[in-house]
């Protein structure tokens, strides 16, 4: 009875932080419109409560969502029903197969299938309360078998606690426009996630910080830039998002935005 209301108050936890901010979501949307257009194909890594995916979809994008939580897949099921969403309750990987999930409870934005991401930032005073008390076994797939199966996405969306450059590792068909989360804490796995990129074509880089929907730099830098510009970062400093684009892709005015 506990757990299931621990589990019950993270739900609604998570839901206040991703739908309880309209004013965060507008801005979401305006900066998601600069380079997603209706019908583009989106997968949407590590959906969660499905936010993200919710307002890729007002642009009409088409969706394809991974969740292997099982409490937030079945919300997704229930809140997105009828909509042009393909939800799959699969973690992502480097390789095909099946994986350990670890659960907090109380704080399920912090599931993972990293326990070595876990060990680390549970040392870290942001994870200081946090307890990952329950283990699932998923299913895992690859960013190269979704492409198979759905074709290639405009973008890909990446928050995943920890696995973002073993899933980026996994893709060997370069994407338009890749986003993953980073966190200063755990900054070799970003600069991993790089490396892999860096190799699988020309991209450039640039960053977003927190919740703030607009880039940090004015123009995007190349793999190099972008590394040395995470090492200056610290850890006290806000975790983030790092947007990868191919060179000479220029579509949207996103790309040109001067703020």
């Amino acid at each position: 009875m506990r757990a299931d209301f621990a589990a019950s108050l993270g739900l609604v936890r998570s839901l206040l932080i991703y739908y309880g901010q309209p004013w965060r979501r507008s801005a979401l949307r305006r900066f998601y419109a600069n380079f997603i257009k209706p019908d583009d194909l989106v997968f949407d890594i590590g959906a969660h409560a499905g936010s993200r995916s919710r307002t890729l979809l007002s642009l009409r994008a088409r969706v394809v969502a991974l969740e292997p939580q099982p409490m937030f897949a079945d919300f997704i099921q229930r809140a997105f029903a009828g909509e042009d969403l393909i939800l799959l309750r699969k973690a992502v990987g480097k390789e095909a197969g099946s994986v350990d999930l670890h659960i907090s409870r109380r704080h399920p934005t912090v599931t993972s299938i990293s326990s070595a991401w876990i060990s680390k930032v549970g040392k870290t005073p942001g994870f200081r309360n946090v307890t990952w008390d329950r283990i699932e076994r998923v299913e895992m797939t690859t960013l190269d078998a979704l492409i198979a199966e759905f074709g290639p996405p405009r973008f890909c969306k990446i928050d995943v606690e920890g696995a973002e450059a073993d899933i980026i590792a996994g893709l060997h068909h370069p994407v338009p426009l890749v986003a993953f989360e980073y966190i200063p804490a755990t900054m070799e796995i970003a600069e991993e996630a790089i490396g892999h990129l860096r190799r699988l074509g020309p991209y450039l880089f640039n960053r977003v910080e927190g919740e703030r929907h607009h880039f940090v730099r004015c123009e995007w830098m190349s793999a190099d830039d972008m590394l040395i510009e995470l090492s200056r970062l610290t850890k006290d400093n806000s975790s983030g998002d790092i947007y990868a684009r191919l060179e000479g892709d220029d579509s949207g005015p996103l790309f040109a935005e001067r703020r």
